[in-house]
């Protein structure tokens, strides 16, 4: 089963292996909604994002980022 939106923890897994230098705090929402969709094994239906969704995803993201 692919990725969609409640998946946040895997998503941002995924964003953290496939851009491992950005701080995802110091991306806009509408360029980490392009990675998100370019993932490989996403479903989900991008008109479906909110700004709630990619915050999540976004905190989720960075604990992995500082963490590294």
């Amino acid at each position: 089963m692919g990725l969609i939106w409640d998946d946040d923890e895997d998503i941002a897994m995924e964003l953290a292996e496939a851009h491992p230098d950005v701080d995802p705090l110091d991306i806009s929402f509408p360029t980490m909604l392009k990675w998100i969709t370019e993932l490989k094994g996403w479903e989900d239906d991008p008109q479906s994002a909110n700004e709630g969704k990619l915050e999540n995803i976004q905190m989720k993201w960075h604990e992995e980022f500082r963490g590294r």
